[in-house]
C-alpha cells in the first residue's frame, strides 16, 4: 500500500521532471536560446524522456538511475546560472537548478522506505546463513 507520504513524493517527483522537460525545451527554443530562433541544445532534453515512463509507474530501478541522471542537469544549472550574461538566461539556469533538487530530494524521500526494507531483508539473510 502506497502511504500519502510516498505518494506526495512521487508527485513532486513527476511535477518536477515534467517541468525541467518544459523549461529545458521552452529555454533552447523560445525564452533564451543560444542562437536566435532556437538551439539544437534542445536535444538534451532527451535524456531526461528515457526514465519518464518508469517514473509514472513508480519503478524503483528507474527511479535509482534516474537520481544519478538528474545531477548533470543540477550541474548545467550551476553553470548556465552563473557564467551566463543573458540575465534571463541566467534565471533559467537558477530554475533548472531548483527543479533538479526538487526531483533529487523527492525521489530519495520516496525511496528511503525500499532502501530500509532491503537493508532489514538483507540482515535477516546474513543472519540465517551464519546460524
Amino acid at each position: 500500500m502506497i502511504t500519502p507520504r510516498a505518494k506526495f513524493y512521487h508527485f513532486g517527483t513527476i511535477g518536477s521532471l515534467v517541468a525541467l522537460i518544459a523549461l529545458c525545451v521552452a529555454w533552447e527554443l523560445l525564452l533564451a536560446p543560444l542562437r536566435p530562433g532556437g538551439s539544437w541544445l534542445v536535444l538534451k532534453v532527451i535524456p531526461l524522456l528515457l526514465p519518464l515512463r518508469g517514473v509514472l509507474k513508480r519503478d524503483v530501478y528507474t527511479m535509482q538511475w534516474s537520481s544519478m541522471l538528474i545531477l548533470v542537469y543540477f550541474t548545467e544549472g550551476i553553470v548556465r546560472a552563473t557564467s551566463d550574461r543573458v540575465p534571463l538566461s541566467a534565471a533559467l539556469g537558477w530554475a533548472e537548478t531548483a527543479l533538479a533538487c526538487a526531483f533529487f530530494l523527492c525521489v530519495i524521500l520516496y525511496l528511503r522506505p525500499y532502501k530500509q526494507a532491503a537493508k532489514k531483508l538483507a540482515k535477516q539473510a546474513i543472519g540465517k546463513a551464519s546460524q
